[in-house]
């Protein structure tokens, strides 16, 4: 078996014919059953809205910490901003090597999911970010709801099945500075340890830097080098959860390569989440008398909180 991530061109799945868009959905589906992770052109998010937004973030990290540390103030930092070394994978032993920024959903005030979700924070220092992120947010969003139709294509399921569970979902963008090894940290040069992400799926348009690797089904870890303009897709605990492991929560870190231990990395995952009430019960389409459900009933909420609490925030 080829020991490469799949690569599709999410374009096929509207404008192709027939032929392209089957043989997008089989490649997925095959692709995120196998691996947990894929490569994707023809995404349609604007490459100068992700570049803009890298620039804002990038703005922001350099600030001084004292200035930083005042969007340090929202429960559970789901929202807001993350000072380095305070988060850490499911059973390390050590924090990572970064710090972050979340935006998460904005919803109306009259919206019935607006009180499960708290408020967004924004950085006075760095005025543009609001307006630039949100945009990257919707265009990333929309991306997220093509690839889980075209998954539950795959599964014969009808059209909704997964992308109704993320619709009006607590989805976080996530930008990161993973910022040079110091000398103290040159015999740890893993700067995201092995872990798998909690959510439905992670969309990751290019991160400006290496070090991305996923275990396959074989133990060995595969770097994911993503064609310029891609975005990485990976799939998290909960979609895992709701197909009763037919998915796999594919494990992932991030290394240094030792020429970039003196440079920044910064990366944009957005991760795809359900609304806070959406049952992650295990689907009967992935049950049978020899195969019963793996996991017991709960909502998203609850299980995003275990996992919170598992990681550090």
């Amino acid at each position: 078996m080829s020991q490469e991530v799949p690569h599709i061109h999410l374009q096929d799945y509207h404008e192709g014919d027939e032929v392209a868009k089957q043989h997008l959905i089989q490649t997925l589906g095959d692709g995120l059953c196998e691996f947990g992770f894929l490569t994707v052109g023809g995404h349609g998010v604007d490459p100068g809205l992700i570049q803009r937004s890298y620039e804002l973030f990038q703005q922001f990290f350099a600030l001084d910490e004292d200035v930083k540390k005042k969007y340090d103030c929202v429960p559970g930092n789901t929202r807001g901003y993350t000072p380095y070394g305070r988060e850490q994978a499911k059973d390390s032993d050590r924090p990572d090597l970064k710090e972050f920024w979340h935006v998460g959903q904005e919803l109306p005030t009259e919206h019935p999911y607006r009180v499960d979700y708290p408020d967004n924070v924004w950085p006075n220092e760095v005025p543009e970010l609001k307006d630039v992120t949100l945009a990257l947010y919707r265009s990333v969003e929309r991306c997220a709801t093509t690839i889980l139709h075209a998954l539950a294509d795959y599964f014969e399921l009808p059209h909704e099945t997964f992308a109704q569970m993320a619709k009006y979902g607590d989805s976080i963008l996530r930008a990161i500075h993973y910022p040079p090894i110091s000398s103290s940290d040159k015999t740890h040069r893993v700067r995201a340890a092995a872990h798998e992400d909690i959510n439905l799926i992670t969309l990751l348009p290019q991160s400006q830097g290496a070090g991305l690797e996923i275990l396959t089904r074989q133990g060995e870890w595969l770097a994911v080098n993503a064609p310029e303009g891609d975005l990485v897709v990976d799939t998290g605990d909960m979609i895992s959860r709701v197909t009763n492991n037919v998915i796999p929560a594919t494990t992932h870190r991030v290394l240094t390569p030792t020429e970039e231990e003196s440079r920044s990395r910064y990366s944009m995952p957005f991760f795809t989440h359900p609304y806070a009430n959406c049952p992650l019960d295990v689907m009967e389409s992935f049950t049978s008398e020899a195969n019963p459900a793996k996991f017991p009933p709960i909502t998203a909420r609850e299980f995003l909180q275990e996992r919170l609490r598992e990681i550090g925030l």
